[in-house]
């Protein structure tokens, strides 16, 4: 199953949130078809046009943001008033402001996080999800991505200790969360963008099973890595804002949501177990563990399992309605 052609968006507009914050939005495909929001990754990711071709734009009214801080919204990288709950809240306004009653959430990697966060939030409001790369954001998961002795610092451990050489002097008495963040709130731009580089490749570097990439071409869009390192680092050391299992604890709320979970078998960045967890306390979720994939969407078999949920849903919408 291919990805859908790409095509361009038939709105786009900025979209005044609380606190001073501005956030891209766009809507793409057909104005009358099922509302699906795309939640993209980091946090601080951004949208690209690629997201676009998991849906038939002829079935889905696509509709796509950059969360605060990132991408095209604004103001860039600002990490004030820039919380899970805030994000939550966000998401709920831009419904209510396009008039949806109900919609399809697809997140993956973080925006499977905030995928969750909304449905538990407002489960009524949604047709069903479609979550890729799970992230619970629990203390085992931030260790798996960036303990030395979590899953992926052992599985590339040549990788992590480039990731490591920016902060090593400050490491005998923080945090490598902590030590990260005090160098992207300096005043020395040097200092802060080789740490941006370094948080930025750590993460491209271990994202796909098949990393054919040139390494002089890791970061094609400095814009992108900056955001998505100040994000990452500012919601990881707030413990994303939200506590210890609260997804997992909360999990009741949307056991009666079709939920297709979809996850790559070799995923480093998410580990796998956080799917198989999540799809074992939601009765009505579908897990399907990608052979031959890492943590990318952009991977042949996972775009393909991504595409195969977003057909499957408009079938199961067509029945339902």
């Amino acid at each position: 199953m291919q990805l859908f052609p790409a095509i361009s968006p038939y709105k786009t507009e900025m979209f005044n949130v609380s606190d001073g914050h501005q956030l891209y939005l766009e809507q793409t495909g057909n104005p009358d078809g099922i509302p699906v929001l795309f939640l993209h990754g980091g946090p601080g990711a951004g949208i690209s046009s690629a997201y676009r071709q998991f849906f038939d734009p002829e079935h889905y009214r696509i509709i796509g943001f950059d969360q605060r801080g990132c991408g095209k919204s604004l103001p860039f990288g600002n990490l004030e008033h820039n919380t899970s709950q805030l994000l939550v809240q966000d998401v709920l306004t831009i419904q209510s402001y396009l008039k949806i009653d109900k919609w399809v959430l697809f997140g993956g990697s973080w925006g499977s996080t905030l995928a969750l966060l909304v449905a538990i939030e407002q489960p009524n409001a949604i047709i069903s999800l479609i979550l890729r790369g799970i992230f619970l954001a629990r203390k085992e998961d931030y260790s798996w991505y960036l303990d030395q002795k979590g899953g992926a610092a052992q599985l590339f451990p040549e990788y992590y200790n480039e990731f490591l050489k920016p902060i090593k002097p400050k490491l005998a008495n923080q945090s490598i969360v902590d030590a990260y963040y005090d160098i992207f709130t300096c005043d020395n731009e040097v200092h802060k963008m080789a740490a941006i580089k370094a948080w930025f490749l750590w993460e491209v570097r271990i994202s796909k099973l098949h990393n054919q990439i040139n390494e002089d071409q890791l970061i094609p869009d400095v814009h992108r890595a900056i955001s998505l390192a100040l994000l990452e680092c500012h919601y990881i050391k707030h413990q994303c804002f939200i506590p210890e299992n609260h997804i997992l604890d909360n999990a009741a709320k949307i056991k009666d949501l079709p939920i297709n979970i979809i996850h790559g078998r070799y995923d480093t960045v998410c580990k796998v177990e956080s799917a198989y967890s999540l799809h074992q306390v939601l009765d009505n979720s579908k897990l399907s563990i990608i052979p031959e994939a890492g943590h990318s969407a952009g991977e042949k078999n996972t775009s393909q399992a991504l595409c195969r949920a977003t057909r499957d849903v408009f079938k199961f919408y067509k029945e339902q309605s």
